[in-house]
């Protein structure tokens, strides 16, 4: 390895969302999570939604509403005035 060009490779402690805390090693000091092995579904077995600000409530606040409008409206020319035979 060349001198001078690499990081510190050093202890990091790492802190979950949900108080778990590890320690490990990094380049970094310290590092902040959001969801852990501890906390995260795969691993647990239970239903969690991860929602990091407010996304869930923001897409459903967004498409609550919505309807098909695109589905109402009449395509072409032929649909809005009907051929006289």
């Amino acid at each position: 390895m060349k001198d001078g060009i690499h990081p510190n490779y050093i202890e990091t402690t790492v802190r979950c969302g949900c108080g778990n805390t590890f320690t490990t090693r990094s380049t970094v000091p310290e590092l902040k999570l959001d969801i852990c092995n501890l906390c995260h579904p795969f691993f647990t077995g239970k239903l969690k939604f991860v929602d990091t600000a407010g996304r869930i409530e923001k897409f459903k606040t967004k498409f609550a509403g919505a309807n098909y409008a695109s589905l109402g409206r009449k395509k072409g020319k032929a649909a809005a005035a009907p051929a006289d035979a």
